[in-house]
């Protein structure tokens, strides 16, 4: 009988349709999908509502009055429309802007100047003043196939005007030519934005992005799954064709007395993520809680009984809540600064071994993350770039 890495599901439960990566019937991440209108990734001709200097930012509207964030400091890049760019920015102007970002709690959705498309297995940027053109390579692939990929004519001759950054995914390609035809497509979707942007009225979508759950898995390592189920004969139609070309096996189930999410489990597993309490195998546990400044974590020895080598016992202990932190990081989206109470141990260099286990297991998290250091409490602190929503917050919006 086949075994299964692991599978993406597509499917809806009550009145939320979903994405999840489960592999060995645990979420390794998940998403609640939303509508493609104000999407992370959408293109727009956006207008200068207002400028604030307090905080340097201009407030772009997107049209119908969804009003979103952008950094000063982005101004020197802006492709304006209706001026020539003199590398500022004025109430009135009207730019091409990328949603970088999704509205979360009381802020808004963040917006960017530095456009780019993204495929499986390769991003097309817009190369900005500090940004030099050329080919760039996942940090998360290891050096010889970096190497490769930096050294491949092929791509260096049909970078032009763009920067060309090359996805984790792409190292798992035997034949390097669906990540040069997929580069090939991007640069003329980015050519035809970057050459009609400039005559389209304020307010126009240039491009709107693929549905959430085509980008769920092109950010998902193809290494981690290896097919995709969905009982949503929607999304089955509009996947069928992207997977054909991407070689990902598509299957749809049809079982009207089981659903998808019932066969996984998937709202036992939500459950999960969304408990304070993480049992460990040890019978140790953990107990995460996310607040407005911060994610705290405590360690706890849980149903230990003390033996003759306790501090052997308590760096496992350590060790196998690491595993479960970066698990649990990925699965529930939690973001932010991130402090871990880790057990006490006496011995010094086995506490400087729990912070570099830490860092090698977020280096395989592909939202960007580390483990910075100890704090002088003894506390170990871990940052996590911010996305979108966590889980628990996705599932709680109607």
């Amino acid at each position: 009988m086949k075994t299964h890495k692991g599978h993406i599901l597509i499917t809806q439960q009550s009145d939320k349709r979903l994405a999840v990566l489960m592999q060995n019937n645990q979420i390794l991440s998940a998403q609640v999908l939303k509508s493609n209108e104000y999407a992370v990734g959408n293109i727009y001709v956006g207008k200068v509502q207002s400028i604030s200097q307090n905080i340097a930012a201009a407030f772009i509207d997107l049209g119908g009055g969804y009003l979103t964030f952008l950094p000063l400091t982005e101004a020197a890049e802006a492709k304006l429309t209706n001026r020539k760019p003199d590398g500022s920015l004025k109430v009135g102007d009207e730019l091409l802007v990328q949603i970088a970002r999704e509205p979360m709690k009381t802020k808004l959705a963040g917006v960017t100047t530095k456009l780019s498309l993204a495929g499986q297995y390769a991003v097309i940027a817009v190369h900005g003043k500090k940004q030099a053109m050329g080919v760039q390579v996942s940090a998360k692939l290891n050096a010889e196939t970096q190497t490769r990929f930096r050294d491949m004519k092929a791509l260096s001759e049909i970078v032009g005007r763009y920067l060309l950054i090359v996805r984790t995914n792409a190292g798992a390609l035997t034949d390097t030519a669906p990540l040069l035809k997929e580069a090939q497509e991007l640069m003329a979707a980015m050519d035809r934005i970057l050459e009609t942007g400039p005559f389209r009225t304020c307010y126009s979508c240039l491009y709107q992005g693929k549905p959430d759950y085509v980008t769920f898995i092109e950010n998902a390592y193809r290494s981690e799954y290896d097919e995709v189920v969905t009982d949503l004969s929607e999304v089955y139609g509009v996947l069928t064709p992207y997977c054909e070309r991407m070689g990902i096996p598509l299957r749809f189930y049809e079982d009207s007395l089981l659903p998808l999410y019932k066969l996984y489990s998937v709202e036992a597993r939500f459950k999960e993520l969304t408990d304070k309490k993480v049992w460990l195998k040890s019978g140790g546990y953990l107990v995460i809680e996310p607040t407005e400044a911060l994610v705290s974590i405590d360690v706890n020895t849980g149903k230990y009984e003390s033996g003759k080598d306790k501090e052997e016992t308590f760096y496992r202990i350590n060790r196998e809540a690491a595993e479960m932190i970066a698990l649990h990081l990925r699965a529930r989206n939690l973001s932010g600064m991130i402090l871990v109470d880790f057990i006490n141990l006496k011995n010094k260099k086995r506490e400087t071994e729990i912070l570099e286990y830490m860092r090698k297991l977020l280096k395989q998290d592909p939202v960007p993350a580390s483990a910075l250091d100890m704090t002088a409490l003894g506390l170990m602190e871990l940052t996590r770039k911010k996305v979108a929503p966590s889980l628990a917050e996705q599932l709680r919006t109607p």
